[in-house]
Parts: structure tokens; C-alpha cells; sequence
């Protein structure tokens, strides 16, 4: 059997997991969770380890004050013993965090239900009542006879009667722990509790579940804290960097930008300039067909005045 925690319970939300689904959840604040007592099987007969929660501001007896000077810890709300096998792992002012439980295990968790006050038989015990009539006068919600004849001439103890309502130990068992908050120190249960806000609560493993799960030590939750403190330290210098990139490329782009138009007008000066020196060399071969055609002309003219000439002289 492993250590279990004392929590308050805050109230009830939703809480939505990895895949999206909404869970209806309690939250349960460990706050002050200190051990403050060990029962051993050679001094007790029964391996047990008391916790307490909470500080305390009010003035104590003479019982407590002596307790707590001879356990040299403060004065503290509340208290209740948990069975465990093993005691070796703990001692007197070790603190035990929400790290005790982790994440997807089952939980059993006890605590005193809502007192609702006087109750009748039909609210308290599901009765079913008398008749509207026939008869039936004034007693339509009783209970009816509670007992026999003159044997045996009384009402056993614990017959179903009117009476108090509520404010009795309830167990709930088999409750899935969705989120475990070191930093806070708040336990994410799936379902209700018994009590109401601001209530003791026992948490500890599910009887009914074969779990395995090792008992954690101060040593090994010091080192879960530290972990998740280097991990939270670690993501907040990743944003800073990755917010340092992103300024640094904004201010390369616009520079970028500066230089397109540049490198389009140093294209667009250098495309007239091979456009003039091709129209040129167009120019000068139009110029060279031009006459090629022209010398042709002037030597048929010369040829009809030859033969004009020729005609003249015979």
C-alpha cells in the first residue's frame, strides 16, 4: 500500500484532453501536505504515516502543543493516517506533493458527504409513501408501522426512519486522475466528490484496480520539480529565440525588397541599349540591300541608251 494526500476540494470544471473530448472534473488543491507522524509494526503493531494539511492560527490545548514539540513541527488544520507497507521512505517534516499520483492512474477518494438536515422516508430512504385516499388522511409521506406486537415490544436499531440526512463518510472509487499540477498543486479528478467546497478529502490508490506503482521519494520528487522547472525554463528561451528570428528575417526582407527595384532597372537601362545597337545593324543592312538594287536599275538605262545610240547611227 502506498502513501496517499490530503486535499481540499476547490469545485468542479471541464477539462479538455489531447483528442478534444470535454471531461467533467473536480479539483482538488494539496496545499501544506507534511508528514507529522510514523507508526511502525515494533512500537504500533501496524505500519502507518499521519499527515497534515494546512496551517493553523488558532490557540491549542496542552495535548497539541506537547505533540507538536515533540515532532518539532507547526501547528497544522487537519490530520488523518494513511496504511502503508513500507515507512523507510519517509520521516517526520518530509512534504508530499501532488508527484505521489500520476497522470491516467484510478484513485479512491473519501470524504464527508453534504449534510441536508432533517429528512423524511421518501427523501431519505426512497420510500414509497401511502395512498392519496381511501383513508388516507393526513399521512400520505409516512413511513407506516416500525415495528410488531408485544413480541418484541421495540424497534431493532437501525430500522429505515425519518432523521438526518447527508453529512456521512462516502467512498468514491475508481476515479481516473486526468491532470497533476506540481507547480500548483492541484489534482484533476474525472467525475464528483463527495463533500462540499472547501472540504477534507482522502485521496489514495483504487483498492479494486491492480496497479503498479512505485512509491516516489523526497529524493525523486525534488527531482521531478527540478526537471519540470528546467523544462518550463527551456520552452520560454525556445519562444525567446524563435521571437528573435522572426524580428531578425523581418528586418532582412525589407533590405531584400530594396534590392529588386535596383537590379529591374539595371535590366531594364541595359535591354534599350542592345535594342539600339540591334536596330543600327538592321539600318545598315537595309542601307547596302537598298543600293544593291539601285546599281542594277542604272545599268538598264545605260543598256537602252547604248541601244538608242546604236539605232541612231545605222
Amino acid at each position: 500500500m502506498r502513501l496517499g494526500l490530503l486535499a481540499k476540494k476547490v469545485g468542479m470544471s471541464r477539462f479538455y484532453d489531447s483528442s478534444g473530448i470535454n471531461h467533467p472534473v473536480t479539483i482538488l488543491k494539496v496545499d501544506e501536505a507534511n508528514v507529522v507522524d510514523i507508526k511502525t509494526n515494533e512500537k504500533n503493531g501496524y505500519s502507518a504515516i499521519r499527515l497534515s494539511l494546512g496551517k493553523s492560527k488558532r490557540k491549542n490545548n496542552k495535548s497539541v502543543k506537547g505533540f507538536l514539540k515533540k515532532q518539532n513541527i507547526p501547528a497544522f488544520l487537519f490530520s488523518k493516517e494513511f496504511r502503508v507497507s513500507e515507512t523507510d521512505n519517509y520521516k517526520v517534516g518530509d512534504k508530499v506533493t501532488v508527484n505521489n499520483f500520476i497522470e491516467g492512474q484510478f484513485v479512491d477518494v473519501t470524504s464527508n458527504s453534504k449534510g441536508k438536515g432533517f429528512a423524511g422516508g421518501m427523501k431519505r430512504h426512497n420510500f414509497g409513501g401511502n395512498r392519496a385516499t381511501h383513508g388516507v388522511s393526513i399521512s400520505h409521506r409516512s413511513h407506516g408501522s416500525t415495528g410488531q406486537c408485544q413480541d418484541p415490544g421495540k424497534v431493532f436499531k437501525g430500522k429505515k426512519m425519518a432523521g438526518r440526512l447527508g453529512n456521512v463518510q462516502v467512498t468514491i472509487q475508481n476515479l481516473k486522475v486526468l491532470k497533476v499540477d506540481n507547480e500548483n498543486g492541484i489534482i484533476l479528478v474525472k467525475g464528483a466528490v463527495p463533500g462540499h467546497k472547501d472540504s477534507l478529502l482522502k485521496i489514495f490508490d483504487s483498492i479494486k484496480k491492480n496497479q503498479k506503482i512505485k512509491p516516489v521519494n523526497k529524493n525523486e520528487a525534488e527531482e521531478i520539480n527540478e526537471l519540470a522547472q528546467q523544462k518550463t525554463m527551456d520552452d520560454s528561451s525556445n519562444l525567446s529565440n524563435e521571437s528573435k528570428a522572426s524580428a531578425s528575417e523581418n528586418k532582412v526582407e525589407p533590405e531584400q525588397k530594396t534590392n529588386l527595384p535596383e537590379q529591374e532597372t539595371s535590366n531594364q537601362i541595359n535591354e534599350p541599349v542592345v535594342n539600339v545597337a540591334e536596330k543600327k545593324v538592321d539600318s545598315n543592312q537595309n542601307s547596302n540591300s537598298i543600293e544593291s538594287n539601285e546599281k542594277p536599275n542604272k545599268t538598264d538605262n545605260e543598256n537602252n541608251e547604248d541601244e538608242v545610240k546604236w539605232l541612231s547611227r545605222r
